[in-house]
């Protein structure tokens, strides 16, 4: 049976529905890049892998993460061999659009989701103002992101939402009952979000004008939800945020670490050279945009963490300032 393996975002919602609309595919399934990168999900040559890591086979594979591209490259994979597309579009959605309009005609609201899936994985917002208004997208974002459920109920809500976004335009899909009832949810956990990124924000000592915010929780022994970009909520006048944590194996802890950083919406018009991706390869743990990427640190025990913990926060700032 085929099926359509996507990434448990937004974006990856979007893809799949457009692929459920071209190929008659009502069978789908959720996972985050890891995974698939560490083949601990069954992937098949039958099945469609959007806006996730080429797996070991599949049909088809849409992509636009230049990480992925990158990917490829160490296995010595040519992205013109595999099925499918590889683009840097915004969004992958935009991809898988793209690809399949020249075989396939759309309905027309699907052009609008695609716009708003552009907007909201590339983070295209001009000032906070726009980022923080609930248009149909953030709405629907915002649901897909609450996490106060068992997995089952969100597999489940997940499925339903691809099927309304291929069936309905995307402001109907916002107003029905249960997308609203739930994006009220996630705005209550939200705020308890927030409370916790408060608690978790430093500043480096050599960070004297507070430009870089950063998000350290590797204290916690559980691993918490934070969603970074709240971090503008209290530290508007940032540059970027950095978020460090410990990576998490089968819900145990481990030494190993995982840094994400953001640039801020105070860069989007300018005219800088601030390229976070760059920074992540020249540091070689990581790669991704120029306004956001993210990369992993191995770590032999709790004392090496820490110490590198702050090199490598000291060295993105470094050289993030010499951009």
């Amino acid at each position: 049976m085929r099926r359509i393996i996507t990434h448990n975002d937004f974006d990856g919602l979007v893809s799949a529905a457009i692929c459920s609309f071209a190929l008659k595919i009502n069978f789908i399934v959720f996972t985050g890049p890891r995974t698939v990168s560490e083949a601990r999900i069954s992937i098949t040559d039958e099945d469609v892998v959007c806006d996730l890591p080429y797996p070991l086979e599949c049909d088809l594979w849409f992509d636009h993460h230049e990480a992925n591209l990158e990917e490829l490259g160490f296995r010595k994979i040519d992205p013109a061999s595999i099925k499918g597309r590889f683009d840097m579009k915004d969004s992958c959605a935009r991809v898988v659009y793209e690809y399949f309009s020249e075989k396939v005609t759309f309905p027309p609201h699907f052009e609008e989701i695609v716009a708003e899936s552009d907007i909201i994985d590339a983070f295209k917002y001009t000032s906070i103002e726009e980022w923080r208004t609930p248009t149909p997208g953030k709405i629907i974002d915002g649901t897909i992101k609450y996490k106060g459920e068992p997995a089952e109920l969100k597999w489940k809500y997940l499925r339903n939402l691809v099927y309304q976004l291929k069936d309905f335009p995307i402001d109907k899909v916002a107003q029905m009952p249960s997308v609203k009832k739930r994006y009220n949810s996630f705005m209550q956990e939200e705020e308890g979000i927030i409370e916790q990124i408060k608690k978790d924000v430093v500043f480096l000592p050599i960070d004297r004008e507070k430009k870089l915010v950063v998000i350290d929780s590797t204290k916690h022994n559980r691993q918490p939800y934070l969603l970074k970009h709240l971090a503008y909520l209290e530290y508007p006048e940032a540059q970027a945020v950095i978020e460090v944590k410990n990576l998490f194996r089968d819900n145990t802890k481990t030494n190993d670490l995982a840094f994400s950083i953001s640039l801020s919406l105070n860069l989007a018009n300018g005219d800088h050279s601030k390229d976070v991706g760059e920074i992540m390869r020249e540091l070689n743990i990581g790669s991704g945009h120029p306004g956001a990427a993210a990369g992993m640190v191995t770590c032999s025990s709790k004392e090496n963490m820490l110490k590198e913990k702050e090199r490598i926060l000291e060295q993105i700032y470094r050289i993030f300032m010499e951009q």
